[in-house]
């Protein structure tokens, strides 16, 4: 049996996706998949063991350009790769108007996605050959079983956590002296205050352990950059790819991390991460997995510290490590 999965963005969502890979590897015998996702995110389901094919799709950038998109013959090649093979089924976990007209419409298979009632855009619905009902008040990662396993025709065992299965693909340094603080995200209401990473940064490094800090573009840089001044235990990481950075979290102790892309990476890699979450809502997209633990600002009493964002004025660099001792102490047992 042949799948095409439709899940295009963004890194946090394509790794939410993966569990229910691996829930369908293990109902169907020999299920392979292939995937359609962004080309600054291919190389993520070429970690998971049942992805054979990996389909690159670039509907932000034709999005802004869309006469050269086509006359360069970009779609077109698209669109020719796409159809190449004829699929069992074609899964849309997506969700979204761009990925229904632009693949869903043009692959060959039978195709499901979420109704209008389930899905982030009703309208995409109707691309669906079979639009199915899944709830939305559960994690994102539960919703994603749902849809595969009502698409495929298997039963989710109840209380059985989802497996991402990818940390097997990368190597692991148990005796790691060395932690990962993921401190980018897009937006400036998700950023904890730097001040705050400044005094973790602190904190951690008078206990021992190393910092390594990622990043993803200039602005990130610049701020890893103030972030290791003058801290000789500190290390801003070089621009690495996707894969290269798991890497480094898959060798790390642990990982304190805002919410954003790489908290997701690192809970799908199984290290003891603990998320700080502001404005979003940990409930929906919070960390899934063993030794993963979420912090939400709002919990805590205000404090009167002059920070921004102000949401995490209480959420104090004093609670985030001590809880993050603990974490890491319990994850050893």
């Amino acid at each position: 049996m042949r799948v095409l999965v439709v899940k295009t963005s963004s890194m946090g969502d394509i790794i939410h996706t993966l569990p229910a890979l691996t829930d369908a590897m293990r109902a169907i015998e020999g299920i392979r998949f292939d995937w359609v996702v962004e080309e600054g995110f291919q190389e993520i389901p070429r970690w998971h063991a049942a992805v054979d094919n990996v389909i690159p799709v670039a509907i932000r950038r034709w999005r802004k350009h869309p006469i050269q998109a086509w006359r360069s013959g970009q779609w077109q090649a698209f669109k020719q790769q796409l159809q190449a093979q004829h699929y069992d089924a074609v899964i849309d976990a997506q969700g979204l108007l761009k990925s229904a007209a632009l693949v869903v419409r043009n692959a060959r298979g039978k195709s499901y996605g979420l109704d209008k009632d389930s899905a982030k855009e009703p309208l995409a619905s109707r691309f669906y050959q079979q639009p199915i009902n899944v709830a939305k008040d559960q994690h994102a990662i539960e919703r994603t079983r749902q849809l595969f396993a009502l698409s495929l025709g298997y039963s989710l065992e109840k209380e059985q956590q989802g497996d991402f299965n990818i940390s097997s693909y990368f190597s692991s340094n148990e005796k790691s002296e060395y932690l990962v603080f993921n401190h980018g995200t897009t937006r400036f209401d998700k950023h904890y205050p730097q001040v705050y990473w400044q005094q973790l940064i602190t904190m951690a490094t008078e206990q021992g352990w190393q910092v390594k800090l990622p990043w993803g573009s200039d602005t990130e840089l610049a701020r890893a950059i103030e972030l290791a001044a003058g801290n000789p235990k500190v290390t801003v990481l070089d621009k690495l790819s996707l894969s290269q950075v798991a890497q480094v979290i898959a060798d790390a102790a642990g990982c304190i991390s805002v919410d954003t892309g790489l908290s997701h990476l690192s809970a799908a890699l199984d290290k003891p991460n603990l998320t700080l979450f502001g404005p979003t809502d940990p409930g929906l997209v919070g960390g899934y997995g063993k030794h993963q633990q979420v912090l939400q600002a709002s919990d805590y009493t205000f404090t009167g510290v002059d920070v921004e964002p102000k949401i995490f004025s209480a959420l104090t660099p004093s609670t985030v490590w001590h809880e993050f001792h603990q974490l890491i102490n319990s994850s050893q047992q």
